[in-house]
């Protein structure tokens, strides 16, 4: 298989636990195809299993928890088009497992907590995103799930996100300076109720990559507010807003494209779509379609869906670049 492989391709995903990385990597899949797209879980390269960790006081985002040599060596391997044995990580016993043998595929995701974390790792990566969730909105989701799923408590879910808290700060956040986007879920502003279930989504764009174009709303540059909401698209109270304009986040210069609100139509998103530029669809209603392909994924009635689909969406465009014969002749 290495044989027929001209460019891996690496794509990091990063994030904290129940950030929605397991729904952006299913919405990645409807773009690369699910044979040529390898996901692996960094999780994998724990170097403690949980009764590890426990002696040794330490949570599974302390990098001393972390063999980040083998992973930089096989992530590595892998873009060269070699095979690996990747150890396993079982979630449900907290061990260590494996290992198992990896191809190279065209796409290599590598998901988890610390993608971008090591630079020698980082320096492999070719396009990456993290996933960014206000502490709000993340104690309402792993409410949700942790509670319905796994069957915590209340108390057992507050505590647990208070537990890594300071090791969240110190090792998982700060990789959003590195990401190409930054995809960051908060409260609305269109409510003062601070129990509404309503999400403003931004996607934080860096500017002048050698892969990533910037999408924008209207005119490139300029600082647009835009509530669409009326004849051609169907809102209830409080509405949508859009917002876009220029900023810095990290010290780097930024485009910031940012939806509040929820949509009661997705058949409508067409109207949205129109009036956003550079996203990267192959033909008109591409985006549109791919939202309405998967009405029942986490986040699809509000910007979370619509943003995780573009991010997609360049991501596909950022690996058609690299891989493309013409950049090949032209590095020559």
């Amino acid at each position: 298989m290495s044989a027929q492989l001209d460019r891996v391709v690496i794509i990091g995903v990063a994030g904290d636990s129940g950030c929605g990385k397991s729904t952006f990597l299913r919405r990645l899949i409807d773009l690369f195809g699910a044979e040529f797209m390898t996901v692996i879980c960094l999780d994998d390269y724990h170097c403690l299993d949980r009764q590890g960790r426990k002696k040794a006081g330490v949570t599974a985002l302390d990098p001393k928890a972390n063999n980040f040599d083998l992973m930089y060596e096989q992530v590595k391997a892998l873009k060269e088009g070699k095979s690996i044995a990747k150890p396993i990580y079982n979630h449900d016993t907290g061990t260590l497992e494996g290992p198992e043998t990896i191809e190279p595929n065209k796409v290599i995701v590598i998901e988890g907590l610390h993608p971008l974390y090591d630079e020698r790792v980082r320096k492999l990566v070719d396009f990456s995103v993290y996933l960014d969730i206000s502490e709000e909105v993340k104690i309402n989701w792993k409410i949700q799930r942790d509670m319905a799923e796994r069957g915590h408590t209340y108390e057992d879910v507050l505590a647990s996100i208070q537990s890594r808290k300071p090791d969240f700060s110190a090792y998982i956040e700060p990789q959003r300076g590195y990401a190409d986007v930054v995809i960051e879920v908060l409260p609305t502003k269109l409510l003062e109720d601070k129990d509404s279930k309503l999400l403003r989504v931004r996607m934080i764009q860096k500017e002048n990559l050698e892969n990533l174009e910037t999408a924008y709303l209207f005119d490139e540059g300029s600082t647009i507010d835009w509530r669409p909401c009326g004849r051609k698209l169907t809102c209830s109270y409080p509405g949508i807003k859009l917002y876009y304009g220029p900023d810095s986040y990290y010290d780097n210069e930024v485009s910031i494209l940012e939806i509040d609100g929820e949509f009661q139509r997705l058949e409508e998103m067409i109207y949205i779509e129109t009036h956003l530029s550079r996203i990267g669809t192959k033909y008109h209603g591409e985006m549109t379609e791919l939202l309405l392909k998967h009405l029942d994924y986490p986040g699809s009635k509000n910007g979370t869906g619509l943003l995780q689909v573009l991010v997609g969406l360049k991501m596909r465009e950022a690996y058609e670049k690299i891989t493309s014969p013409m950049r090949e002749v032209a590095t020559v």
